[in-house]
């Protein structure tokens, strides 16, 4: 006998099961490039245990490692008005690769410490959900230098998968710049947070374990997850959980290319770590940093990455809704 009761619970299970067909089929492509919409279904995440610090934060020294006043120059592309990332080229002297981020062109741009126009790279396969910072570093081919575009920005936390796109960097020795190039290959390394969707602007790559990490973007907290080498790009990747400090609203990092020093920025101040060697990442980042350099020039700085000679550190800005404001590139020299 069928009730008012047994005909709402098949309106039910007909509507989860059309739901999930949609879900199967709701990534798809537009054209050539990946258009990433992510339909997970959000569970309650189990709870993860983070290592943490003990140091206080607000009484932090100051690191004598670099001069307090950076070297300041305008890029001379005016129409790059989000900037979210810096990363030097290993392969192509004094280059800096740097990018905007969500709604705008799936293109990593090629400029130098002067802001000179130097080229772009179109990534031709993927697309541009948020980008919001980029590594160099070493891959799976030894020898090799690659890119890493993070595509992990989620102002929502409603993603149940973030992107990190990786190339080979292309040598631009004997073209003519500013140069356009073509990424087409591209893996796709598919991450998913152990706890949960999570904001985050910040993406590091250990030149020694080939090691991601990704730290989170909150308030007076950062959440940092890690997915160790080699990662997977045929499935997701769960990250593990590999430190939590007290930092508001972290923006962008860099690991340094020999692995001795780590930046981590907000818009109002960087932390650096002078790791002892032999030190792992992870267990750097337990130890207490110091406050580096930072002239509050930025309208609002999220890039930061060290020079590829280790000479230094980098920085870079959004400048959307600031009138007036351009977009520029700085360099604090290592003393």
């Amino acid at each position: 006998m069928t009730t008012p009761f047994s005909n709402t619970t098949i309106f039910i299970k007909s509507g989860l099961y059309c739901f999930l067909i949609l879900s199967v089929f709701s990534c798809k492509k537009s054209g050539n490039i990946l258009s990433v919409k992510d339909t997970t279904v959000i569970t309650s995440p189990e709870q993860t245990v983070f290592p943490t610090t003990s140091y206080d934060p607000s009484a932090l020294d100051t690191t004598k490692s670099f001069n307090p006043g950076p070297v300041v120059n305008n890029l001379s592309r005016e129409d790059l008005l989000e900037i979210s990332g810096v990363a030097a080229s290993r392969v192509n002297p004094g280059m800096l690769y740097i990018h905007n981020d969500s709604g705008n062109a799936n293109q990593v741009y090629i400029t130098d410490a002067s802001g000179a126009d130097k080229g772009t790279l179109i990534l031709t396969h993927v697309g541009n959900r948020d980008w919001e910072d980029i590594a160099t570093g070493p891959g799976p081919v030894a020898g090799k230098s690659y890119v890493y575009v993070a595509d992990i920005g989620d102002n929502d936390s409603k993603y149940g998968s973030v992107f990190v796109y990786r190339f080979a960097e292309p040598v631009l020795a004997g073209k003519i710049l500013p140069v356009t190039l073509n990424i087409d290959t591209v893996s796709i390394i598919e991450l998913k947070y152990p706890d949960g969707p999570h904001d985050a602007e910040t993406l590091m790559v250990d030149p020694l374990t080939h090691d991601i990490y990704i730290a989170s973007k909150q308030s007076n907290l950062s959440s940092i997850y890690v997915a160790r080498y080699p990662q997977n790009i045929s499935s997701a990747t769960v990250m593990t959980p590999a430190v939590q400090l007290y930092f508001n609203k972290a923006t962008g990092g860099d690991i340094s290319p020999d692995g001795s020093g780590i930046l981590l920025r907000s818009n109002e101040l960087i932390w650096y770590w002078r790791l002892p060697s032999g030190t792992s990442i992870s267990a750097g980042l337990l130890t207490k940093p110091q406050v580096a350099p930072y002239a509050n020039n930025e309208p609002r700085g999220e890039g930061i990455g060290f020079a590829a000679d280790g000479s230094g550190y980098y920085t870079d800005t959004e400048v959307r809704g600031y009138p007036g404001k351009l977009a520029t590139v700085s360099f604090y020299k290592r003393k």
